[in-house]
């Protein structure tokens, strides 16, 4: 089956382009990333904070069936324009990976049509292949499709 989330890394360079169309109106699009309800429901994870303004900061963790922490993530909200832009940092705790910058954009396609396009920032091309190296093509593209499927029920 084809992946609709498309990630194109061009070689020696330490940044990432993702694209993704979705059979959903551009507000809710942008809602599936500021609401947490939302968020915690197509990403399986919790949402500690999720503060959407400039210099607002976010927090996700998700635990295993014993209660212990599997995965936290966290970073600082640099821009947020509804419906338009959010730009962040996001960070995973206890991980090899450095700090990244994520520009997300959000663009009106049709009246129940919308793309997200997400550019991310690595410290250095390593860190972008070691990501790369992982199954985060096939994750990111689970996501989306949850996303997909779980908003497009609030039509």
């Amino acid at each position: 089956m084809e992946r609709k989330t498309k990630i194109h890394a061009e070689d020696g360079k330490h940044d990432l382009l993702i694209t993704r169309e979705f059979d959903l109106p551009l507000q809710l699009l942008f809602k599936a990333h500021a609401e947490p309800e939302i968020v915690e429901q197509w990403m399986s994870t919790n949402v500690l904070k999720l503060e959407n303004k400039k210099h607002g900061g976010w927090q996700y963790e998700t635990r295993n069936d014993q209660g212990i922490v599997v995965f936290r993530a966290n970073g600082v909200i640099h821009e947020f324009i509804p419906n338009q832009k959010i730009t962040r940092t996001f960070e995973m705790e206890n991980t090899p990976f450095d700090v990244q910058l994520e520009f997300l954009e959000f663009e009106l396609l049709s009246e129940t049509t919308s793309k997200l396009s997400t550019h991310i920032v690595f410290r250095s091309v390593e860190l972008r292949n070691q990501m790369l190296a992982l199954p985060f093509a096939q994750g990111l593209n689970m996501a989306h499709n949850k996303l997909q499927n779980i908003v497009s029920k609030l039509k």
